[in-house]
């Protein structure tokens, strides 16, 4: 008994190769948010920009940098570690 290999519009698919296809989409990034289903952060991003501005207005400090680093860190002290250790090698303070 011979196996059917047929697909549901009736052709083969014995020895036919993949299909590649490409799709564009023209939409603004709001329009491709909504589709996609993602939250709207614009208010979130508002306090986190009137906070970068307060805190340049009053003067970068090396703990205002050092809570930024630790709060983008997603390892703690590990991740710690690794920001210190690429702008040690940046600056040329590393420890040889």
């Amino acid at each position: 008994m011979e196996r059917d290999t047929s697909n549901a519009s009736g052709c083969s698919s014995a020895g036919m190769d993949a299909m590649k296809v490409t799709v564009d989409i023209d939409c603004t990034p709001e329009e491709a948010r909504r589709f996609m289903g993602l939250p709207d952060l614009s208010s979130v991003h508002a306090i986190y920009l009137a906070k970068m501005e307060r805190m340049i207005d009053d003067g970068i400090t090396a703990e205002n940098v050092e809570t930024m680093v630790r709060a983008w860190s997603p390892m703690g002290d590990a991740g710690m570690a690794v920001w210190r250790q690429m702008f040690e090698q940046m600056s040329g303070t590393a420890k040889r």
